[in-house]
């Protein structure tokens, strides 16, 4: 789905016309989010999003992974599987599965971590516990009430923020704004921008944490697309970020395409991005994610390389992170994993 732009802009007639359907999926998004959850048997911390669309949440995912594995922990990723048909629960196998098996994003984690699939969070938690998670990080889900979460960790960009704070389809949240900010332990505000800063003071003043951070780009991405011109493509939530990262990387980006988040590339569009690289002497580059979901088959028929440009996230106070979780952790486990949503 490619995101209207008057979801990024301040409410205009074509929201307020939505705003009645908005009201109705508020509303039952709200029922969902109150009922009560089953216990998974380990602390379970959620990354996710206010709203539709990409905020840095894989990256996150990531970097939360690395973190309890400093801790000596055992991290399982629980993901839905958007895009995949396999329901699961399932361990996702990077040999075995593609993106239209199991999805992009869990295919791009399980190279470097465990990650199930599980449609019914229930059924994926516990496969995530009898592989030995001590913790389940689970991947997206915030709005989903299937497990207690101990830790509601929240991705926004701060260049976006929330939209226009409307409720789809009149704007990206995926529930009433205030519901979703009552239910928020933390919030990762992802760059340098203002957009955010009216929801992080609504946090701090609950008593939450705001972390700030950054995305960095690994340096070998860098060094491999040094003095080229690249044509930059990316079906991702926000691909304006992911070009703005390479040209602030000093990489020369002569075009860039988008399409819409979670593409499905086909034999035609990959044909078109090959000819036009081979015309104008153009290197493809493109994100990890989308990569995987175009597979290394397909990306064998363009005849041209492509290249992932890879980004990890850097949190600015890393010690105010790392306490924090730690300190999330032995809470949820003093208190028998219980909490109250």
């Amino acid at each position: 789905m490619r995101e209207p732009g008057f979801w990024h802009r301040p409410p205009s007639l074509l929201s307020r016309l939505l705003l009645p359907l908005g009201a109705v999926y508020g509303e039952v998004a709200s029922w969902r989010m109150r009922k009560a959850g089953i216990e998974a048997g380990a602390p379970v911390i959620c990354v996710g999003n206010y709203h539709l669309g990409g905020a840095g949440k894989t990256p996150t995912t990531l970097a939360l992974v690395q973190l309890l594995r400093d801790l000596d922990e055992n991290p399982v990723v629980l993901s839905r599987g958007y895009g995949g048909r396999l329901k699961g629960p399932i361990g996702v196998d990077p040999q075995r599965h593609s993106a239209a098996d199991v999805g992009d994003e869990p295919l791009m984690m399980a190279r470097s971590v465990p990650v199930v699939v599980a449609r019914d969070r229930v059924d994926g938690a516990a496969l995530a516990r009898s592989q030995g998670a001590s913790v389940i990080v689970m991947d997206d889900g915030f709005q989903n009430p299937a497990l207690v979460k101990h830790l509601s960790l929240i991705v926004i960009d701060s260049r976006r923020g929330v939209g226009n704070a409307c409720v789809f389809p009149a704007g990206p949240l995926r529930a009433p704004l205030p519901l979703q900010i009552e239910r928020t332990d933390a919030l990762i505000i992802i760059g340098d921008g203002a957009a955010a800063d009216g929801v992080a003071a609504q946090i701090a003043a609950q008593g939450g944490v705001v972390l700030r951070a950054q995305l960095r780009p690994e340096e070998v991405s860098v060094e491999r697309l040094r003095g080229q011109r690249v044509l930059a493509f990316a079906g991702i939530g926000d691909p304006a970020r992911f070009f703005a990262t390479l040209r602030a990387s000093g990489i020369d980006v002569a075009e860039a395409r988008a399409f819409a988040d979670h593409h499905p590339f086909t034999a035609d569009d990959l044909a078109s991005l090959a000819d036009t690289a081979r015309r104008d002497g153009l290197t493809l580059v493109t994100t990890e994610k989308d990569l995987a979901r175009i597979g290394p088959a397909a990306a064998a028929t363009l005849g041209r390389a492509v290249v992932s440009f890879a980004v990890t996230l850097a949190v600015d106070d890393p010690a105010r992170w790392r306490g924090f979780v730690l300190e999330r952790l032995n809470q949820a486990r003093a208190g028998r994993f219980g909490r109250r949503r």
